[in-house]
C-alpha cells in the first residue's frame, strides 16, 4: 500500500480575553499526553482554527505527519464579553455623571481608556469606542461597547440625603411618564 500520511487531528484551546487581544505563547498538553508549543496570534476569535503543520497523527512508512488544528474557545471573563471582534463591558456611573455628563476611565484588555459620557445618558445606553475591541490582522479591529449602568450609593450621608431630597422636591422629571 505504501506510505500513508498521518491523520489530521483537532483539539480545543481555551484562551483568555487578554490573550485573544494581545496574543500569547502557550505549551499545550494534548489528550495523548504529548505537549506542543503554540503561538496564539493577537486578535483570535471564538471558533477560529490555528493550524500546527505536522503536529497531528504520525504518518506510516516514513510518510509525513498530519496537521493539528486547535479550535479557539474564549474563556468566560468576569468583566468582558466578546462577540465576534467586539468587546462588551459594563460602565458603572454615578447618577450625577449620567445626568451632567463626564469623562470616565474604563479598563480594557488593551489598557485604560477614557469614555466621554454625554449628559442625560440613561442606563443601558451603549457607548462605542471604535477600534478598542479585538485586533484584526486582516482589517478593521472590533469596537469596545461600554453599557451605562447607573449606580446609586448603598448608604447616604446626611448631606447626600438632604441634597437628594432637595432634588426630589424641585425636579419635574418623572421616569415613569410616557412621553
Amino acid at each position: 500500500m505504501g506510505p500513508v500520511r498521518g491523520a489530521d487531528q483537532e483539539a480545543e484551546l481555551a484562551v483568555t480575553v487578554e490573550d485573544a487581544y494581545r496574543g500569547a505563547r502557550r505549551t499545550l498538553t494534548l489528550p495523548s499526553g504529548r505537549t506542543v508549543d503554540v503561538t496564539i496570534p493577537a486578535g483570535v476569535t471564538e471558533g477560529q482554527r490555528i493550524r500546527l503543520a505536522g503536529q497531528g497523527g504520525r504518518g506510516g512508512d516514513g510518510a509525513p505527519s498530519g496537521d493539528l488544528f486547535l479550535i479557539v474557545r474564549i474563556a468566560p471573563h468576569p468583566r468582558y464579553e466578546v462577540r465576534g471582534r467586539d468587546i462588551h463591558v459594563a460602565l458603572p456611573l454615578a447618577p450625577w455623571e449620567a445626568a451632567l455628563g463626564a469623562t470616565v476611565a474604563i479598563d480594557t484588555p488593551g489598557g485604560e481608556a477614557k469614555v466621554r459620557v454625554p449628559a442625560g445618558t440613561p442606563s443601558g445606553r451603549r457607548l462605542r469606542l471604535r477600534g478598542r475591541g479585538l485586533p484584526n490582522p486582516r482589517g478593521t479591529p472590533g469596537d469596545l461597547l461600554a453599557e451605562a449602568r447607573i449606580m446609586v450609593p448603598p448608604e447616604l450621608t446626611d448631606e447626600e440625603r438632604r441634597l437628594y431630597e432637595e432634588l426630589s422636591s424641585v425636579s419635574r422629571f418623572d421616569p415613569r411618564s410616557r412621553r
